[in-house]
């Protein structure tokens, strides 16, 4: 899950993402247990600040070879041991979190890329205090503005992707994405869109694989005639949601019911007789975890009671 973030290569290229998820996980634990998290609009500027520093100075990795991901593997491991076994928990998140930030900026592929990445996710919670009455929204307008210039100037600027009309209109079109989920996401939805949500992770993994593997079959298709085209390109979308329906069925649920079932055990064990901090947790996380549940459509939360997650 940290692929991207040691330069190595993932079995499918959508895979670079997972590590800029996992940083920004591995990050937000350890604020939440130094309480720190509350501050998304400082946290949004601030990588946002240090993209366009580090598209300045770095044009790749600093730490380079394969000894990277084995001594981060090593401290995952150990780490992780900590934070489930409730041992030193804090101090094995913020380990793990350190981890995590140094590898992004000097291990990742693209370090400025990385950087503008952890902007945008930390913007997001900015947003959702902002919506809460909790947070400010100009921290993301500054944010926006940094992200959309950071590469602009960098090191690797020239390629097709970080040109300037492409890049603003990228982030244009994102921003425009999350505004209409945000605005629709209380209202119900037909079923199978709700299908393919809960599918979408699946989806998102699978497809550029079996796309490949479709395209050594089916040849080259921009010669062929416009039917053959269209027919084949509906073959293509029926066998990339079919994979994803499959993968979703027997290999996401059944990972996700069973990382909730270690998860209670730990959580028991722990208010048991471990880190009794877990037991006076703030009553006001369940509170936001229940207002965040009646606004997810009754459908949806029907497949969540089953095993799936809110996402």
């Amino acid at each position: 899950m940290l692929l991207d973030v040691v330069s190595v290569g993932g079995v499918a290229d959508t895979m670079w993402t997972l590590s800029y998820e996992m940083v920004f996980y591995l990050l937000v634990t350890a604020l939440f247990l130094i309480r720190g998290h509350d501050r998304s609009g400082l946290l949004s500027m601030g990588f946002a600040a240090g993209a366009v520093v580090v598209g300045l100075v770095a044009s790749g990795a600093v730490l380079k070879g394969g000894w990277p991901a084995y001594v981060s593997c090593a401290v995952f491991v150990v780490g992780l041991a900590g934070v489930l076994l409730g041992r030193l928990r804090t101090l094995s998140a913020c380990v793990l979190g350190l981890m995590a930030v140094t590898l992004l900026v000097l291990s990742s592929r693209v370090p400025w890329l990385g950087t503008a990445v952890l902007a945008v996710m930390f913007a997001g919670t900015a947003i959702h205090r902002w919506e809460r009455g909790t947070g400010r929204l100009w921290p993301v307008a500054v944010t926006t503005a940094l992200v959309a210039i950071s590469p602009l100037w960098a090191i690797e600027s020239g390629w097709w992707w970080v040109r300037a009309d492409v890049w603003i209109t990228t982030i244009g079109l994102a921003g425009a994405t999350f505004a209409i989920g945000m605005a629709l996401r209380g209202r119900r939805l037909p079923r199978v869109l709700v299908w393919f949500g809960l599918i979408s992770y699946s989806l998102y993994l699978v497809h550029h694989p079996v796309l490949k593997y479709f395209v050594e079959i089916s040849g080259d298709l921009r010669r062929a005639a416009l039917p053959v085209q269209l027919g084949l390109s509906v073959l293509a979308v029926a066998v990339i949601v079919a994979a994803s329906a499959l993968t979703y069925r027997y290999v996401e649920r059944p990972m996700q019911e069973l990382g909730r079932r270690v998860s209670r055990r730990c959580r028991h064990g722990l208010q048991g007789g471990g880190d009794q901090r877990v037991a006076r947790q703030d009553p006001g996380h369940d509170r936001v975890l229940g207002h965040q549940e009646r606004q997810v459509p009754d459908r949806v939360r029907d497949h969540v009671g089953q095993g799936d997650p809110l996402g």
